[in-house]
């Protein structure tokens, strides 16, 4: 199976006509990440507005606002301010988004990775690189989790989903070297406040992950986290909504390629036979992010993932493993 390389070309007309502030800002760039071209073609993507709305939508509510009492105060109708929270807007105004943010109280770093956000709403496929447009300490990836109703994953670490908090600290301190203690434990704490999505009482969120066994093998802090992050796992992966599996070594590279470490995310409402909206493939990258949306680019990988899943262990011998590599660890 042949995977897209890297992976996008972000270009956009620059709407700035004279003093007219609230056209969009946009930037064009190309260049070669890991030695490989970055192209694509023209077509819009709607991730990023989509993602803008879903945080304006927060945003507003926080504040206590209802749709009607913020357009008024940005001076503009509330058809405008339901299509941006929509993420439905054919162009998005920045003067809208500094207006929203202002009204809701919104910091600096939240004000300005929406922008940065609804700057990149040309692409078809989406490239978010740390520290471009948007800043390096706004987690663009966890607001879209939020909003997703089915994880789909191959990984070779911990999903951030599934790790506990010491084997997220050593990963977080490690990617993070300058970063305060207050700050690193602020970023834990959000990514361990993420899985109660996976365990709360009611409409849980399935999440169905293949781990290369390397994750079982490759040590993170020391034996003592790994033997408490392997024996979580395989704990966790009791729960009728979480599906962990492992690919073993002897599976070989079943696709003939290596993929890389991916998610699908569907926006599927349970209750009713209709998508909320399409779905997305991320790929988080060392010096950046790609979301996919083309569907079939979606496909590829939704096929790539139940064919390495065919070769993998079962649930239940995965559960195995894991609890024997912990035994292993502890001694």
């Amino acid at each position: 199976m042949v995977f897209p390389q890297v992976w996008c070309r972000v270009s956009a007309d620059d709407g700035a006509a004279g003093a007219q502030s609230d056209e969009f800002l946009q930037t064009e760039f190309e260049g070669v990440i890991r030695g490989k071209q970055v192209v694509m073609a023209d077509i819009g993507s709607t991730l990023p507005r989509r993602q803008v709305g879903r945080y304006l939508r927060e945003l507003r509510q926080g504040a206590g606002l209802t749709i009607a009492e913020l357009a008024r105060r940005i001076e503009r109708g509330a058809t405008t301010v339901q299509r941006l929270e929509t993420g439905t807007a054919e162009r998005i105004r920045l003067w809208d988004i500094d207006a929203i943010c202002r009204v809701c109280g919104a910091d600096d770093t939240t004000s300005n990775a929406l922008k940065g956000l609804a700057q990149q709403g040309n692409t078809k496929s989406w490239w978010h690189q740390y520290g471009d447009l948007i800043p390096l300490d706004f987690d663009v990836y966890m607001g879209l989790e939020a909003g997703a109703r089915k994880l789909t994953s191959f990984q070779e670490l911990v999903h951030g989903m599934l790790q506990i908090p010491d084997y997220a600290r050593t990963l977080t301190r490690i990617v993070h070297p300058s970063e305060p203690d207050s700050e690193i434990a602020r970023r834990v704490e959000l990514r361990w406040r993420r899985q109660i999505m996976l365990t709360k009482k009611n409409d849980p969120l399935p999440i169905d992950v293949i781990l290369d066994e390397s994750v079982l093998h490759r040590v993170i802090g020391n034996r003592r986290i790994m033997e408490a992050q392997l024996r979580h796992l395989a704990d966790i992966g009791t729960r009728p909504n979480i599906d962990i599996r492992v690919l073993p070594f002897g599976a070989g590279v079943p696709l003939g390629d290596l993929t890389g470490p991916f998610t699908i995310l569907d926006f599927v409402n349970p209750v009713s036979a209709g998508p909320v909206e399409p779905p997305v493939v991320y790929a988080e990258g060392f010096i950046g992010d790609m979301y996919f949306e083309e569907p079939d680019v979606v496909q590829q990988f939704r096929e790539a993932h139940a064919n390495l899943r065919r070769v993998a262990l079962t649930a239940q011998d995965s559960r195995q493993l894991l609890r024997e590599k912990a035994r292993e660890f502890a001694r």
